[in-house]
Formats: C-alpha cells, sequence, structure tokens
C-alpha cells in the first residue's frame, strides 16, 4: 500500500466522520461541501479562492458548474475547518484560530498558509496537535 492510498484512505475516514457530525454545516448533502459557508469561515474573498486553489480567476463560480479542483479544495479546507472545531468546540474560537498568527506556524495566520499553498503542512500541524491532546 503506497504512502498516497493510506493517505486518501485516512482523509476518507475523516470526512465521514465530520458529515456525521457536521455542526458548522460545513457540508451540504451528498458530501459536496458548503461553498459560502467555507468561504465565509476563512474570509476568503474570490481572489484568495484563485491563489489558494490554483483555479484561473475567472474560473470561480459556486454554480452547477464548480470545478472539480475547486471541489476538492473546498473539501479539504472544510476538513480543516472541522478538524479544528473538533477541539474547540466552539463556532467563534474555531473561526479566530483560523484568522490569527499562530507562532507555532511561524507568525503566519492558517488561512494564509492556505492562501500561500502550504494547505498539507498546515493539515499535518492540525493532525498532530490534535493527537497530543488525545
Amino acid at each position: 500500500m503506497t504512502a498516497q492510498t493510506i493517505s486518501t484512505k485516512a482523509n476518507s475516514d475523516i470526512s465521514k466522520v465530520i458529515l456525521q457530525t457536521d455542526e458548522l454545516r460545513l457540508f451540504k448533502k451528498a458530501g459536496k461541501p458548503n461553498y459560502d459557508r467555507v468561504k465565509d469561515i476563512l474570509g476568503f474573498t474570490k481572489q484568495d479562492i484563485s491563489i489558494a486553489s490554483g483555479v484561473p480567476f475567472g474560473s470561480i463560480r459556486f454554480d452547477g458548474k464548480v470545478p472539480a479542483e475547486l471541489t476538492e479544495r473546498f473539501i479539504e479546507w472544510a476538513t480543516a475547518i472541522a478538524l479544528v472545531h473538533s477541539f474547540f468546540k466552539n463556532e467563534t474560537k474555531t473561526i479566530l484560530w483560523f484568522k490569527v498568527p499562530n507562532p507555532m506556524l511561524g507568525d503566519v495566520a492558517p488561512r494564509d498558509m492556505i492562501k500561500l499553498g502550504r494547505f498539507k503542512r498546515l493539515l499535518k500541524f492540525i493532525q498532530s496537535a490534535l493527537e497530543d491532546v488525545r
């Protein structure tokens, strides 16, 4: 089994748990992300989304023709938000955590790490921190 297979399986398992307990309403039916909710929690503009996802600005849309790559990024971001919320169990603290510079992340706000293309590093940090408290 490859590392990619393990990683994909782990993320799939995480997503299933999140869908069952989705207190922040990050997902809609059929596991589709709630684009507006995720965007609002992260405080992202259309330009931020384009930069963070790598999807061209003109292709950013949230109707029936959402690019598959954009949907994948939103699912990842929603998953990270849900993991942080599983620790705080408080919407306001979760939102604040993503917006305030974090000394453990080099004084960069988690939302800015996402914008800078450092999502995988952020997700590893979140998962490691959650393992440490369990």
